[in-house]
């Protein structure tokens, strides 16, 4: 296990990823490199094996020859018969057993998760922006991508490249040692070898970026329809999201075949030079050994190097044709994920110190960097232990107004204090761990109740987690959950998004692990939405119990579920319109009043609702 420790898998890199390919490889591999030149050092060694094979068979042949048949086992031949027989079975295998260690052991299981841990560590670190304007399939897509072709980037060059350099180097002192004319003869082939090689790669690199932007965005869109499979289903779309699925792989097949004609061609020309290689350097020798200028055994070197770098070159061009379309794969991924779109803490953040919960915004704004659109001018404060309602048509700026205080995006405008401390100047950890959030859209992982409700605190015990889930009106039905897998109770997985259970079941389950984290500050976003009447009023009553001494902002449609707060604030098109108790905005007849007048069923109706009732059941319906 030391050997594959060599590689600290999991180091973390020293800042952003830069955007220029030599830079983003430097940032990928940093930590790396002292193990990454040492594993080049042995393939470089075994790579001059080749020269040495041949070398010590032109040896062999010119040894036997001017000996004879009788004298060639004798002692004056003793070290050029221990030497070739220590070369073979001993230097060469143990050169070539290090140089695949190095790569087996300690290069190929380290750089890739070093790489991907990276990667994914800046991801995470992206604003909701980032994620909200790309797929989810495609930035993981990305992501994977890239790793892997980073670390075939690496691999290959170690493994072939330094190989073969040292191959070439080789040769050319063997072939100097032979005769000036025959290393010409190979100068010349390597030039046209080369050029070939510098008129392909550009182009194999520039195509293989375009494919792997048309595979990523074909993972993308076959993500995107499974994640939101039950909604294909209900709209009877699987034929349009066929289609669409198929116009992508389509685009990518166009692009797949770009490459591989591409590839076809490069690969025939490097066959067609190799071919030429043996000829010249055998043909050369043997002209020369026949005008008395080179021996039998320089042919046999002259002719074994000769073929065995024809071999390899197509080895090469292979390995090298994959190396650049990694590179153009690379390139590819750090379009997407070097494009920085993030909150940053600044460099002398302070830990948030919450004591008594206080929330003031300060004429903030904020409008996505567009001119019109989110909140404009807030200035509200929220006292220690208040319950602020806040209401508003759809685009007031309800969650706009949360995702500013979570610090989700920073604002454009004023600011934002919480016991005086301006959220800008802490650390986002320490904010967001002292807010609890239940949101309308609950948040589920793909695994165990226990492990999703421990996620508010992950070290509660086990009573503090049944607690919480009693509390939230969740217990019962997680002792009745089971799984694909005979998992039952709190280990029963709840599938992605939670789609094993109904809304007003995940909706328990969130507010469970609120009710664990047991924030001073807390965060209601129609926490109570996806409830039944029954299951509401017990929840209701166990939030009031959740409630007690802390900062409460709580964002609804259902206007009963404000009628006890201590203050509402009523938004319209990101401003402030009123503020004050549930029976003084009725007092006032103004929005407020507007809108509890036009309930139904307990939730706000607009205008553009109330133009439903001038509509036929039919029509209505669609």
């Amino acid at each position: 296990m030391r050997l594959g420790n060599l590689i600290d898998a999991f180091q973390p890199a020293k800042g952003p990823p830069p955007d220029r390919l030599g830079a983003f490889l430097r940032w990928c591999l940093s930590g790396a490199w002292p193990m990454l030149v040492l594993a080049a050092l042995c393939s470089a060694l075994a790579g001059g094996m080749e020269a040495g094979t041949a070398y010590i068979l032109g040896l062999v042949i010119d040894t036997a020859i001017s000996s004879g048949p009788e004298q060639f086992f004798s002692a004056g031949n003793i070290v050029i018969i221990v030497g070739g027989l220590g070369f073979f079975i001993f230097l060469r295998p143990v050169l070539f057993g290090l140089s695949a260690a190095s790569n087996a052991i300690i290069v190929q299981p380290n750089v890739n998760p070093l790489v991907l841990s990276r990667l994914n560590r800046w991801t995470m670190g992206q604003s909701v922006r980032f994620f909200d304007d790309d797929f989810a399939g495609r930035i993981a897509q990305k992501q994977m991508q890239t790793a892997n072709a980073v670390t075939s980037v690496a691999v290959e060059v170690i493994n072939v490249v330094a190989f073969a350099l040292a191959s070439l180097l080789g040769a050319l002192a063997l072939l100097g040692a032979i005769d000036w004319r025959i290393t010409g003869l190979f100068m010349v082939w390597l030039v046209g070898y080369f050029a070939t090689i510098r008129w392909f790669l550009p182009r194999v690199r520039q195509r293989s970026a375009a494919r792997a932007g048309a595979r990523a965005m074909v993972s993308g869109q076959v993500v995107d329809t499974i994640t939101n499979i039950k909604t294909v289903k209900l709209f009877a779309h699987a034929d349009h999201e066929e289609s669409t699925a198929q116009n992508a792989m389509a685009d990518f097949r166009s692009k797949a075949l770009h490459f591989g004609y591409l590839s076809a061609t490069f690969r025939f020309c490097l066959m067609t030079l190799a071919g030429f290689l043996p000829v010249l350097l055998i043909g050369a020798t043997l002209m020369l050994w026949q005008d008395g200028l080179a021996s039998e055994g320089d042919i046999v070197a002259a002719g074994a190097v000769s073929v065995r770098i024809a071999q390899m070159t197509g080895w090469v061009s292979f390995t090298l044709m994959a190396i650049y379309a990694n590179i153009g794969e690379i390139e590819n991924g750090m379009k997407t994920l070097t494009r920085p779109d993030r909150v940053e803490d600044q460099g002398a953040a302070k830990v948030l110190d919450v004591s008594d919960g206080q929330i003031e915004f300060q004429n903030t704004g904020f409008a996505y960097g567009r001119d019109v659109g989110g909140i404009q001018d807030i200035s509200l404060t929220i006292q220690p232990g208040e319950k602020l309602g806040i209401v508003g048509a759809s685009g007031a700026g309800k969650s706009t107004l949360v995702s500013l205080l979570l610090r989700l995006y920073d604002g454009e405008n004023g600011r934002i204090l919480i016991d005086r401390q301006d959220i800008s100047g802490v650390t986002q950890d320490s904010l967001r761990r002292k807010i609890g959030m239940v949101t309308q859209e609950t948040a589920m992982f793909n695994r165990s109740a226990r492990e999703n409700i421990l996620y508010g605190r992950p070290d509660a015990s086990e009573l503090e987690l049944i607690a919480a889930a009693r509390k939230a009106e969740a217990h019962e039905f997680i002792e009745q959950l089971a799984d694909g897998q005979g998992r039952t109770g709190y280990d029963a997985y709840l599938g992605e998004r939670g789609v094993k259970l109904s809304g007003g079941q995940r909706q328990r389950i969130a507010l469970a692990r609120a009710i664990l984290k047991d924030a001073p500050i807390l965060v209601l976003d129609e926490a109570t939405s996806a409830l039944d009447s029954e299951v509401e009023a017990a929840i209701q009553a166990a939030l009031e119990r959740v409630m007690e001494g802390k900062t409460v902002l709580a964002i609804a449609h259902r206007l009963s579920t404000l009628s006890e707060m201590d203050r509402i604030v009523v938004m319209e098109q990101g401003r402030i319109a009123e503020v004050g108790t549930h029976d003084a905005l009725l007092a006032q007849n103004g929005l407020y009043a507007k809108f509890w007048s036009r309930q139904s069923g307990g939730f706000i109706r607009t205008e553009e609702n109330d133009d439903m009732r001038s509509l036929t059941p039919q029509d209505a319906a669609e």
